[in-house]
C-alpha cells in the first residue's frame, strides 16, 4: 500500500501509526495511506521562517518572478504525470485541466508582474506625502515581506489549484509557506510538491506540505505569520477563534462555501442567444467537479414568467451529461471526491427537499458508464424548484456541496437583487443579460453581498472565463457567508504578505532609504551630462540642471502647426473672457516637448530610446515672456532580464522632469522612461 509523505525540515517524512485510507472515487479502491503523526509542528514554523523566510527575503522581486515562471515552466512538462493521478480524485480531463494548468497558470500570472515591482526586495506605496510647509519633512509607504510563514489550509476539491493559487502570491511577497491540503485528495497535492521540490528551483525553506492533520500548529503561529483557509464556513470559524490567533493578531484570510446566484434578465427570452448561454452556464457549472466548485451556482434566479422554459432547457441538458468513468469517451461528469463527501450530499439533498421540490435527478436511479456506481461516489445531478424563495428559505442557508442546484421565480429585478442577498454573501454572482441597463442596476445593487459578478451576453461569451473561475489578477473572496477575505488580486494580493510601515524624515533620507529619489531632496551633480553614463553607473538623485529658453508667441505658432492642436486657448487671445487665463498660453505638450530639448544629449551613448511617460501634470500656465529651465533628476533605476544571451545589457531609468519658470515655480512635472544600456555586457 503506497504511504504518503509529509515535506517537512528539507526531507520527505512518512507519519507515524496506521493513518487515513484514501480512496479511489471512481473505483473505491484504496489509493496510499497519509499520516502526520510524529511531525514537530513547531520546528517547522520556525525552519520556514529562518531557513526559507531568510532566502526568499533577500531575493528582489524581480528574482521571485523568474523564480515563478520557472517553476510554472517546469510544472507544465510534468502535467500529463499530474492529470493520470486527478483521474482517482473523480475529475474528468477538463475538470482537471482547471485545477492543474489553472494553477500553474497562477504562477505564470504572479510571474508576470515582477515588472510592476521595483527590482528591490521591497517596494514603496502611493505617494509621497509632504508632512511641513517648507518641504524638508516628508511621509512616504514602504512595504517590506513579513518576517514569518504563510499557513495555507486547504479545501479537497481542487488539490492543485488550492496550493499553487496561495503560494505564488506570498513567494511573489517573499515568504514562505506549509501547505495543508485536504487529506482526502492529497496524494494529488503530494504528486506536485514532489516534482516542486526536485526541481531544485525554490530555496530550501520556502515550501513544506502536511498531507495529514495538521491539528496543533495554529499553537505556534506568531504575529509575523499569515493563516488562509478555504472550506467550510463551520470550519473556517472554528479556526478563526483560535486563542493564538487572537493573542498574537494573527492575519486569517477565510474563503468558505458559498451559496453563488445566477441571475437571468427579464429582456431574456427563448431561443435567444443570451437564453442559450444561461442554460450552458449553469449546466456547466453544476456538472464541472461534478458540482464541488466553492465557486459553483446553487441558485438559479429567474423571471417568473421563464420558470417553465429555464426548467425543461435546463432539464434537457442535464439529460445529456453523461456519468461515469472520465476515462472512457463521452463521459463529461465524474464522481465526488470521495463517499463520505457522497454521503453528506444526500443528506443536504434530502433537507432541501423538505421545503422544495425535485424536477431533474434522481439520488438512486441514474446510469453511469464505465464504472460500478456502488463502488464510486457517483451521483446524478439534482435540479430542485422553489417556487417561493422568500418564504422557504432553505435554499439560501443550506448547501449540497455537489452537482445540486434550484430554480426560483423574481418578479421585478428589485426582487431578484434581495434574492441574490439572502444567500448572505457569496465568492461569485453571475447575470445573463443583453441589456446594459438591468446589468448596471444589477451590480450596483448586488455589489456589496458578492465577492465577483460576472456580466455575460453574446458580446463576451467567446472568451469569457465562466462563472465559476477566479482570476489570479482579480480578487477571490466575499463578504459575509463567503468568508469576508480577499485573496489574489494581483499586487493587491501580494501586499497580504507585506508589512506596510509609514516612514518619515527629510526627502533626501527618505531616498536613500527607498532608492527612489522624493521631491525635493538634494541633488547628485556630475560633470558628465546623465545621458553620457551607463546603467550602473547612474545614481539615484543625480540632477542635470539645464539651460533656459524663453517662450515666444512664434513657439506657440509653430507647434499649433506642427501638431494640429489650435485649441482657442492657444491661438485665439479674444476667446479667453471666463477662463482662467490672461493670455494666448504655450500648449502644455510644448512646454514637455521643450523640457526635451533641453535635457536631452543628441549624441549617441548609453542611452538606447525614450520608453514611455508614467505621469505628467502641467501646474502652472506658461505665457510668451516666461523663461523655462528643467531640473531632471534620476528617481528609480529598474534592472531587466535578457530574453536570449544575445541580447543586450539594459535597464529602465525613470527620470523625474521638473519644468519651472523665472520665479522658480514649477510649471509642469512628470516622469519619463528611458531604456539604458549597461556598461558589463556580461
Amino acid at each position: 500500500m503506497t504511504r504518503l509523505n509529509n515535506y517537512a525540515l528539507g526531507k520527505w517524512i512518512a507519519g507515524e501509526g496506521e493513518g487515513q485510507t484514501l480512496y479511489n472515487a471512481i473505483t473505491g479502491g484504496v489509493v496510499a495511506t497519509a499520516s502526520s503523526k510524529g511531525l514537530d509542528f513547531k520546528a517547522m514554523c520556525e525552519y520556514a521562517r529562518t531557513t526559507g523566510g531568510l532566502r526568499l527575503r533577500k531575493m528582489t522581486f524581480h528574482e521571485r518572478g523568474r523564480m515563478l515562471k520557472a517553476l510554472a515552466l517546469h510544472l507544465m512538462e510534468k502535467k500529463e504525470l499530474f492529470y493520470q493521478i486527478s483521474w482517482a480524485t473523480g475529475a474528468t480531463r477538463t475538470d482537471s485541466w482547471v485545477d492543474i494548468e489553472g494553477g500553474i497558470g497562477n504562477l505564470f500570472a504572479y510571474a508576470s508582474l515582477r515588472r510592476t515591482f521595483p527590482d528591490e526586495p521591497y517596494c514603496v506605496e502611493g505617494d509621497m506625502a509632504k508632512l511641513s510647509k517648507g518641504g524638508s519633512f516628508i511621509g512616504q509607504h514602504i512595504c517590506v515581506p513579513k518576517e514569518g510563514v504563510a499557513i495555507h489550509i486547504n479545501a479537497f476539491n481542487f488539490p492543485v489549484w488550492g496550493m499553487l493559487e496561495k503560494v505564488a502570491v506570498n513567494w511573489m511577497a517573499g515568504v514562505p509557506a506549509i501547505v495543508k491540503p485536504a487529506t482526502v485528495t492529497s496524494f494529488l497535492t503530494e504528486a506536485v510538491a514532489r516534482e516542486i521540490i526536485a526541481s531544485g528551483i525554490l530555496p530550501e525553506g520556502a515550501l513544506q506540505v502536511i498531507c495529514g492533520s495538521a491539528n496543533g500548529i495554529l499553537d505556534y503561529v506568531t504575529n509575523q505569520d499569515v493563516v488562509t483557509f478555504t472550506g467550510s464556513a463551520t470550519t473556517g470559524k472554528m479556526l478563526k477563534a483560535h486563542p493564538r490567533l487572537l493573542e498574537e493578531a494573527v492575519p486569517f484570510n477565510m474563503e468558505a462555501d458559498s451559496l453563488n446566484c445566477c441571475l437571468l434578465g427579464a429582456d431574456v427570452k427563448p431561443g435567444s442567444p443570451e437564453f442559450d448561454i444561461f442554460i450552458k452556464e449553469v449546466q456547466r457549472e453544476m456538472t464541472t467537479k461534478a458540482g464541488q466548485k466553492c465557486t459553483a451556482i446553487r441558485r438559479i434566479i429567474v423571471p417568473e414568467n421563464m420558470v417553465e422554459d429555464v426548467q425543461l432547457a435546463l432539464s434537457k441538458r442535464l439529460a445529456a451529461t453523461q456519468i461515469g468513468d472520465p476515462q472512457v469517451e463521452g463521459v463529461r461528469m465524474g464522481a465526488l471526491a470521495g463517499k463520505a463527501q457522497l454521503q453528506e450530499v444526500h443528506e443536504k439533498v434530502a433537507q432541501l427537499n423538505k421545503t422544495q421540490k425535485i424536477v431533474y435527478g434522481d439520488l438512486e436511479n441514474f446510469s453511469v458508464t464505465g464504472a460500478d456506481k456502488n463502488m464510486g461516489a457517483f451521483m446524478s445531478p439534482i435540479l430542485f424548484l422553489n417556487e417561493n424563495p422568500f418564504k422557504y428559505t432553505d435554499v439560501h442557508n443550506l448547501e449540497a456541496f455537489g452537482p445540486v442546484s434550484t430554480i426560483m421565480p423574481y418578479k421585478s429585478l428589485e426582487e431578484a437583487i434581495e434574492l441574490s442577498k439572502m444567500g448572505k454573501g457569496s465568492l461569485v454572482s453571475s447575470i445573463i443579460t443583453a441589456d446594459d441597463r438591468i446589468a448596471r442596476q444589477y451590480v450596483l445593487g448586488a455589489a456589496c453581498m458578492h465577492g465577483r459578478i460576472l456580466v455575460l451576453n453574446s458580446d463576451c461569451v467567446k472568451e469569457s472565463t465562466g462563472h465559476g473561475s477566479p482570476m489570479p489578477l482579480l480578487v477571490h473572496g466575499g463578504p459575509g457567508r463567503a468568508g469576508g477575505g480577499e485573496e489574489m488580486g494581483g499586487r493587491r494580493g501580494v501586499f497580504h504578505y507585506l508589512q506596510r510601515t509609514a516612514i518619515q524624515g527629510s526627502p533626501t533620507t527618505i531616498g536613500n532609504i527607498t532608492h527612489q529619489y522624493q521631491y525635493g531632496g538634494k541633488y547628485i551633480e556630475h560633470e558628465a551630462h546623465p545621458f553620457r553614463r551607463y546603467f550602473e553607473e547612474l545614481e539615484i538623485g543625480e540632477t542635470l540642471i539645464t539651460a533656459k529658453h524663453t517662450v515666444s508667441e512664434s513657439d506657440i505658432v509653430n507647434f499649433a502647426n506642427v501638431s494640429g492642436d489650435n485649441f482657442y486657448a492657444h491661438m485665439d487671445a479674444t476667446a479667453l473672457d471666463g477662463t482662467i487665463f490672461t493670455g494666448r498660453v504655450a500648449h502644455g505638450y510644448f512646454v514637455l516637448s521643450k523640457a526635451a530639448g533641453l535635457f536631452v544629449d543628441a549624441r549617441k551613448g548609453p542611452v538606447l530610446l525614450n520608453y514611455g511617460l508614467e505621469e505628467c501634470r502641467f501646474t502652472k500656465p506658461v505665457y510668451p515672456g516666461s523663461t523655462i529651465g528643467v531640473r531632471f533628476t534620476c528617481k528609480e533605476k529598474v534592472d531587466q532580464e535578457k530574453k536570449t544571451p544575445e541580447d543586450i545589457a539594459k535597464g529602465i531609468v525613470k527620470w523625474l522632469v521638473d519644468v519651472y519658470d523665472e520665479t522658480g515655480e514649477t510649471v509642469a512635472i512628470a516622469t519619463i522612461l528611458t531604456m539604458v544600456k549597461k556598461k558589463n555586457q556580461d
